[in-house]
């Protein structure tokens, strides 16, 4: 089982990213993207710095180098401050599966990078999986997309395609820098108070700039119920989730993690028939399969 860490906990990101996702969906009917994203990061930087300084003794890694600063920096603003506002924009046009589908295309950016600066080469079986899982994924977004009513697409709907394109690019490059920042089995838990607080920096620091600060708290405070929304999408997606997915990345090709990492579409697909009442063909069924075969061919290289 030990062998398989990495792998697991890739796949154990991806059902902290499926809960997450769905809170952050329901709090996004009442909230902007924006103020739902400043203060989740808020909220994040708060809950890992309370571990961080319950298991490593100091509340910052501040013994960790400027080096490594500066690639976890630049992967927590590029990954999380800009690929979530992204990723938010998308929850509320298209809602939490397809946008989540649109996510999964990211291993194949990822793979590109790590082959590019990495010289990361993988396997013909690996490579093999990687196409099932993304392959079976895309089938369920086609399927999903030709079912809809009359040959027009509607424009949210596009808008919606177009900032799940962005999130997706956002958080591939984002993976590649944290690949870097971790070099030398540095904890992944420090990596992710890192990531973390630079994000939540230059998004408040924007936010003050913008005088926004008040408006966010102001506009937060006419929907009080979307606060424990929030804070358990914090615990489920920037504390759980990704420092399962840095956890992750210290253990197997970049790739795999990235494949592992983007399955929440799978989860959420029984998560959006319960909560959301969503129907599907045996076609979207067929499709999870084939992802599914990947995901298996993955732990088996």
């Amino acid at each position: 089982m030990a062998t398989y860490l990495g792998e697991l906990a890739a796949v154990t990101t991806s059902a902290c990213y499926s809960v997450s996702s769905v809170l952050y969906t329901f709090a996004g009917r009442k909230l902007t993207a924006l103020v739902i994203n400043r203060i989740r990061l808020l909220l994040a930087v708060l809950l890992l710095v309370s571990v961080h300084w319950a298991a490593q003794g100091m509340p910052f890694p501040m013994n960790a180098g400027l080096p490594r600063w500066f690639w976890l920096g630049a992967s927590g603003i590029v990954g999380l401050a800009l690929g979530d506002f992204f990723l938010f924009q998308a929850y509320r046009c298209i809602g939490p599966r397809l946008t989540m589908l649109m996510m999964s295309l990211a291993p194949i950016l990822v793979t590109l990078l790590a082959w590019a600066f990495f010289g990361e080469v993988l396997g013909s079986l690996s490579l093999l999986g990687i196409a099932l899982t993304v392959g079976g994924i895309a089938w369920v977004i086609l399927e999903r997309t030709s079912g809809m009513n009359g040959n027009k697409v509607p424009a949210n709907h596009l808008r919606g395609i177009l900032f799940g394109l962005g999130s997706t690019v956002s958080q591939a490059v984002g993976f590649i820098l944290a690949k870097e920042g971790l070099r030398g089995g540095f904890p992944a838990v420090s990596a992710n108070v890192i990531r973390m607080t630079c994000a939540m920096i230059a998004l408040w620091a924007l936010t003050l700039l913008q005088k926004q600060a008040r408006q966010t708290f102001e506009q937060l405070g006419t929907q009080p119920r979307t606060v424990p929304l929030i804070l358990c999408g914090a615990i489920f997606g920037p504390l759980l989730g990704v420092s399962l997915s840095l956890f992750s990345l210290q253990r197997v090709d970049v790739g795999v993690s990235s494949t592992l990492s983007s399955l929440s579409p799978i989860f959420l697909l029984p998560i959006s028939y319960i909560v959301f009442k969503e129907r599907y063909s045996w076609t979207a069924i067929l499709g999870t399969i084939v992802a599914l075969a990947g995901v298996a061919l993955l732990f088996l290289v």
